[in-house]
């Protein structure tokens, strides 16, 4: 014999179906499998009476953001709304995409890729140091607040030993700043780098000022000037 139904479920029969609690016609369930998925309470018209159904994950706003280590308008955005909204808002709510390469320019010089920069060599040095940075860190939380002190201090870098330490020590020491020095002056270094000069000359519409923001995919000027205003205002404005 089936066990007497909670009375819950009886209050949810007299809810949704006066009388005997039959189910409408297009709803092939028992009672008491009603909230069991939201497909089974859409095809017997409970959805609004089944409380704890799951909600399907809403997508995080995406903001990806193409600048220069040493552009005093990238910096002041990273520092005073990037980074704000990342440490205000839950992970789910939002994904962040860096791109240090901005108005730089590249050339294959006998194989090798080689960079300059709109703000000098140094401008180039602070480019690649982030970028190995993100490479060797690979985890979004782990590097960002390291790239957040360089961008805040009085010269993002003047060389690798005088600043960078200082921030990997404080955010991120566990960090191998051995591996991170042999990215930049390697290899490595100048193909991350040319992966950001082709990730920065794929922009649609193309870049033409730093800091260049990207919201979900789409760049307008409207989203610029709303994200430069308030970047969590538009992201709580966005998020779904």
């Amino acid at each position: 014999m089936a066990p007497a139904a909670p009375l819950a479920l009886l209050a949810l029969v007299a809810l949704l179906a006066p009388g005997l609690g039959e189910a409408v016609p297009s709803c092939d369930y028992p009672v008491h499998l009603w909230c069991s998925s939201p497909e089974i309470a859409i095809a017997c018209q409970a959805e609004s009476h089944c409380a704890q159904l799951p909600r399907p994950a809403a997508a995080p706003v995406e903001v990806s953001l193409f600048y220069e280590s040493l552009c005093p308008a990238c910096r002041v955005f990273l520092i005073q709304e990037l980074f704000t909204a990342w440490l205000l808002l839950p992970d789910e709510a939002l994904s962040i995409t860096l791109v240090p390469y901005g108005n730089a320019q590249e050339r294959n010089v006998s194989g090798k890729w080689s960079f300059q920069c709109q703000h000098g060599p140094e401008e180039c040095l602070g480019n690649m140091i982030e970028t190995c940075l993100m490479h060797e860190a690979k985890n979004f939380s782990t590097y960002f607040p390291v790239i957040f002190c360089l961008e805040s201090g009085s010269s993002v870098t003047k060389n690798l030993e005088a600043v960078c330490p200082p921030c990997l020590q404080i955010y991120a020491p566990q960090l191998d700043r051995g591996r991170i020095a042999a990215c930049i002056g390697g290899d490595t270094g100048a193909a991350l780098m040319h992966r950001n000069a082709q990730l920065t000359e794929a922009l649609d519409p193309p870049h033409q000022y730093v800091p260049w923001i990207v919201i979900n995919g789409k760049h307008t000027e409207e989203l610029q000037t709303q994200a430069q205003a308030s970047l969590l205002g538009l992201i709580c404005r966005l998020y779904q």
